[in-house]
């Protein structure tokens, strides 16, 4: 079973700017968000990656290409990659959200929310497991190491999946911008290899 890179994409105005992004189509990567993608793909560029897959909304796929292009490989958009469905929360203000009650709820309770109009944790983390389950049968041999480009929360909510933490935990994990979390799957379970780590790597195998 595969070696899957979990990758967060790069910094775009909306993460500068503390705003929920959610699923708003044509949000870029802003010029640190590039610098960090061009990181990602020079420091992984001799790392034997055998596909690349990413989340379709822009700043995930930006991201993901200069990791594609250093290799010559296709970028495989997987749609149930796609950022959590937060409704009514897009484009709000976090510092604005962070004073309500439904924010203690998100932070310390995430397993009995729902956002409005959207989706709950629930489900959003047993889509983004699903996924990677058929990414990582579908490149099953030991060799195969597997980039995923997406975001930070489904990212959180994918490892706690795999290593069985309870959903009301995974607020505890970080996920940074630009940042790589390595999980290796097999029939016998996952482990976590490293988490919300930047570039420079020191573990990327030499040729």
């Amino acid at each position: 079973m595969p070696l899957l890179l979990l990758i967060r994409h790069g910094e775009n105005e909306f993460v500068k700017s503390s705003k929920m992004a959610g699923r708003i189509p044509g949000i870029h990567l802003n010029e640190k968000g590039r610098k960090q993608a061009e990181a990602l793909g020079e420091a992984l560029k001799d790392f034997p990656i055998t596909a690349v897959y990413s989340s379709p909304l822009e700043r995930a796929m930006e991201t993901a290409t200069p990791i594609a292009q250093a290799r010559k490989l296709e970028i495989f958009q997987e749609p149930d990659l796609m950022d959590t469905d937060i409704g009514k929360w897009e484009g709000r203000s976090w510092k604005v959200l962070r004073l309500t009650k439904a924010w203690k709820i998100v932070q310390h309770a995430p397993s009995r929310f729902r956002f409005p109009e959207g989706e709950s944790f629930a489900e959003a983390q047993l889509r983004y497991a699903n996924a990677l389950e058929r990414i990582a049968k579908k490149h099953n041999k030991s060799k195969d190491i597997v980039a995923v480009v997406f975001h930070a929360d489904p990212i959180k909510l994918a490892i706690s999946h795999f290593l069985g933490l309870p959903l009301d935990h995974f607020q505890r994990l970080s996920c940074n911008t630009g940042s790589l979390t390595m999980l290796h799957v097999s029939e016998g379970g996952a482990n976590l290899i490293t988490l919300n780590q930047r570039p420079p790597f020191d573990f990327v195998p030499k040729k």
